[in-house]
């Protein structure tokens, strides 16, 4: 059968699997029925496969009739803490737990993926390496550096390794890919405030914390837009303050979270420093207590601009010339990140908007949902690109 038929004989099977999943979502470090429900599937299609990695992660084995490269395919399999809003027949059945991100869909595509290319074995030269990964959402520990603790790779090294991801911004039938960064580095940081309480009538008497938090938050500001090169990308966003007890009592105490993205190493090393620089000297000028926790995140997503290709070439063989219109990077974290420091390789986005009916959401809103005619295109790419790859892998081996 021509990869088209087989896709096509998956598509309602993957469907179906990534709805199911989307009934009974497990966040990072709790994928155990999901882990279940990948064996049970490769097992049915006849694949290999090993456990044991990061806890609940799965390596499918496919072995060609005859040796040669290796490529590895990665799906992330687990949800967010986030209550789903939508009203679907197949609507997330846990309380607090969604997949808003996505990632039944990447497990079962990868499943479906899977299903196809091992129908294939005999026309495959080389191994096809199906990584399930769990904890993705889970930084700024992760999933991926766990797996790779635990021996996923010890036995079959991948010459290359590809990560798909749907992207609510792109339509059905495109694939979003560039060279180099594609995912921003995504640092955690949390800052404690410590003045002086007492009466709001009598602020001589305190120190303010409120004010101090008030000052240090403006003054962050200054690293993006005056410290930073316009021509490079950073973000620091304060998402979260606590502090004050009410209206007529001065805060003792506050307390920040927040995040600061970047693309390039020497920018976040940059931006760091003074994030540190700040915060010590408003603490210094207010006569305030700063503590500060500070979560080095995943590093940047920075793909191989040969396999970015492959990915390219690969989208425009099964959807047309046209499926791979020009994006740009994105800021948010993904934990492949890692594995592409390990790794040559590509991350890329799969478009998966909702029809204009609707209004579409975007990843990891509770009412996120995605146009499922997309998951059978996801299929057939991701079949088409591991197939090219391991073709031009052993091409290269020939022409050494």
């Amino acid at each position: 059968m021509e990869l088209k038929q087989l896709v096509q004989s998956v598509e309602n099977e993957v469907i179906d699997m990534r709805r199911h999943l989307h009934q009974y979502p497990e966040v990072s470090g709790e994928e155990y029925e999901t882990s279940k429900t990948i064996q049970k599937k490769l097992s049915e299609a006849g694949i290999p496969f090993k456990t044991g990695y990061a806890k609940t992660g799965v390596l499918g084995i496919i072995q060609g009739e005859k040796p040669g490269g290796t490529v590895a395919l990665r799906a992330d399999i687990d949800a967010l803490p986030i209550q789903e809003e939508n009203d679907l027949p197949y609507k997330s059945t846990i309380q607090n737990k969604m997949h808003a991100c996505g990632h039944d869909a990447h497990t079962s595509m990868l499943i479906g993926t899977g299903k196809v290319l091992h129908q294939l074995k005999s026309e495959i030269v080389g191994t096809i390496l199906l990584v399930f990964q769990p904890a993705e959402e889970n930084a700024p520990v992760g999933g991926s550096q766990q797996m790779m603790d635990d021996g996923v790779f010890d036995e079959y090294t991948p010459d290359v390794i590809f990560g798909q991801h749907v992207w609510p911004d792109l339509p059905v039938g495109e694939i979003g890919v560039v060279h180099n960064e594609i995912m921003g580095a995504s640092d955690r940081f949390k800052i404690t405030v410590k003045g002086s309480g007492g009466h709001a009538s009598m602020p001589h008497q305190s120190n303010d914390a409120i004010i101090i938090a008030n000052n240090l938050i403006t003054q962050l500001q200054t690293i993006v837009s005056r410290n930073t090169d316009p021509i490079d990308s950073a973000v620091l966003t304060i998402g979260k303050i606590e502090g004050g007890y009410r209206y007529n009592v001065i805060a003792d105490e506050v307390n920040l979270e927040g995040t600061i993205r970047t693309f390039k190493p020497e920018v976040k090393e940059m931006v760091k420093n003074r994030f540190y620089s700040i915060v010590e000297g408003i603490g210094k000028s207010f006569d305030a207590q700063m503590t500060i926790e500070y979560l080095d995140g995943y590093p940047a997503t920075i793909n191989s601009p040969q396999w970015a290709d492959e990915v390219r070439n690969a989208s425009r063989k099964v959807l047309g010339e046209d499926a791979t219109p020009t994006v740009s990077p994105s800021l948010g974290g993904e934990d492949f990140s890692r594995f592409l420091q390990k790794y040559p390789g590509a991350f890329y986005w799969l478009g998966t908007s909702v029809k204009d009916s609707e209004p579409q959401y975007p990843l990891h809103d509770p009412r996120f949902k995605l146009d499922e005619r997309a998951l059978s295109k996801g299929v057939e790419v991701m079949s088409q690109l591991a197939l090219d790859t391991l073709k031009n892998l052993n091409e290269e081996e020939t022409r050494k």
